[in-house]
């Protein structure tokens, strides 16, 4: 691969992109976030956690993190409609370890607090803390989070329910805590926005998804050069 600039890179890749299509990618960057992710613990049905990353995708969520402590996760593209291109996965796949306080010690060296989700959370969504970076963490529907995940959390959050059945379907749950807390982000005066490196790391990244053979045509072009 060529050692160009990235930003002459990203020009030179932006020629066979049309304006909307630019503009587009310009828009959802403005928009995308690093503050708050998602991690998924342990998901075994993988059209639940492909419904999981599209909820993330549309409301820009940019990083999810899967732990696969017993089920390995591969996207389902029914169920994804191509969210998962747009996003950055970061697994924990070792075996015969619990991956969940490696993960969670991965995110707080990056200053997220823990926020796991629980219908026996003590704490409401409304009431959560924004002030610092969040990792909202989602178990699985029959078992909820592992009891590694619940010690390891700073904060269990409960979504309101007010019928018999005792939870939310997962990518439903996700899709009401990601509203409410990207919602006030939104409204608020926090710097949640990527900085001008992660945009243009993306932009790169995300122009080369959508030219095709795109690394041959930088290798020919910057060789020249």
């Amino acid at each position: 691969m060529s050692k160009a600039d990235p930003i002459e890179v990203i020009e030179f890749l932006s020629r066979f992109l049309t304006e909307r299509r630019k503009t587009l990618i310009n828009d959802v960057l403005q928009q995308r976030t690093r503050y708050l992710t998602v991690v998924l613990e342990d998901i075994f049905r993988a059209q639940n956690a492909s419904a999981v990353l599209r909820t993330c995708e549309c409301q820009g969520i940019q990083d999810v993190h899967i732990i696969e402590n017993n089920h390995l996760y591969e996207v389902n593209p029914d169920v994804v409609k191509g969210a998962a291109k747009w996003l950055t996965l970061i697994k924990y796949p070792q075996c015969d370890i619990d991956n969940t306080p490696i993960c969670f010690s991965d995110l707080r060296s990056n200053g997220y607090q823990i926020v796991g989700a629980d219908p026996k959370g003590d704490l409401s969504m409304e009431k959560l803390a924004i002030d610092k970076p969040i990792a909202l963490v989602f178990g699985t529907e029959f078992h909820g989070l592992s009891d590694s995940a619940k010690n390891g959390v700073d904060h269990l959050v409960a979504i309101p329910m007010y019928g018999f059945t005792e939870s939310y379907n997962l990518s439903v749950s996700a899709a009401i805590c990601l509203e409410s807390i990207t919602s006030r982000l939104r409204q608020s005066s926090i710097d949640w926005a990527l900085s001008k490196n992660e945009i243009n790391e993306l932009k790169l990244e995300w122009y080369k998804g959508q030219v095709r053979d795109a690394d041959n045509l930088i290798l020919r072009h910057f060789d020249k050069t």
